[in-house]
């Protein structure tokens, strides 16, 4: 976590939406109206012998909703940071967290929309960024994963054993995250965008900060992908290995799967490519593993 005293809240552009109440005070249950109807390929992992729900996570002036899945009874566990996409914790976030449950990990998604509103209830994806996403902060998300990151040290999680993972915008947050603190091992960036427009809320972008990641991470990114052009992840490569990069930007490491689209881990679209999204969540589990993250 980061305790410079430059990083109050005061010092951000859109500080002030630190001290509203929450919009969002309850995750969305099923599938986030933007993305229906869901592939029938959906996955959906059960929570037997799991500890499965709902939390809260104080934050601010209110507590921020999250969705948390680990072992029942488990202490001490490797813990996992699940950043979302545009659309919100919803079903397949919270599967994503019971996916590493069942591996031995306590993984938690925080709300990161919480404040602005309710992504899940979004019909049109283009309003959905316009109205909601475009208005997060990066200041505000990265403070809500510092909480996050408390909650986990006193609900089961081992301090020393911390990753963050994120999909499509929350990928982009992930690497923001490994540059801004310490306190993980790593991270996992699934297709998060490079080098987009920065905005005087979202002012920071990953292929800027990359010679100053505190944490390696593994980016996973799409030859197909219609958003992010792979002349943009191949100078993220070279940003990565620049002189003066930092150690862990050299440890980090970016593949791309050739054939695959932007999406290709999330099951319930039809970008999903299984064979692409299998080896690169045995990847991610590896990746883990070496750098300090094995669950027990």
């Amino acid at each position: 976590m980061n305790d410079d005293p430059t990083n109050d809240d005061r010092n951000h552009p859109g500080a002030r939406l630190d001290r509203r109440g929450f919009v969002t005070t309850a995750l969305a249950s099923g599938f986030a109206a933007a993305v229906l109807p869901v592939s029938a390929q959906t996955i959906t992992t059960d929570t037997t012998g799991l500890e499965a729900g709902e939390v809260r996570i104080p934050v601010g002036n209110g507590d921020m909703p999250a969705y948390r899945a680990m072992p029942a009874g488990g202490r001490r566990l490797a813990t996992i940071l699940v950043v979302h996409e545009v659309f919100g914790v919803h079903e397949h976030i919270k599967d994503v967290c019971r996916r590493f449950a069942r591996l031995g990990y306590l993984a938690i998604a925080p709300e990161l929309f919480a404040r602005q509103g309710k992504a899940a209830s979004f019909t049109d994806v283009a309003l959905l960024r316009r109205d909601l996403v475009d208005k997060v902060p990066d200041a505000q998300v990265l403070r809500d994963l510092d909480a996050t990151l408390v909650w986990s040290r006193v609900n089961g999680g081992d301090r020393r054993r911390i990753a963050v993972t994120g999909f499509c915008w929350g990928g982009r947050i992930a690497w923001l995250y490994a540059a801004y603190t310490a306190d993980i091992k790593t991270a996992i960036a699934w297709y998060g965008r490079l080098s987009s427009e920065a905005t005087p809320l979202q002012p920071q972008r990953p292929i800027e900060m990359a010679g100053s990641l505190k944490a390696p991470v593994l980016g996973l990114y799409a030859g197909r992908d219609g958003g992010i052009p792979l002349d943009s992840v191949e100078a993220m490569r070279r940003a990565l290995q620049a002189p003066g990069a930092s150690r862990a930007a050299r440890a980090s490491e970016i593949v791309v799967y050739p054939e695959a689209q932007h999406g290709f881990y999330a099951d319930y679209r039809t970008s999903y490519r299984k064979q692409d999204a299998d080896a690169a969540f045995l990847r991610a589990r590896s990746w883990l593993a070496l750098n300090g993250v094995a669950a027990s």
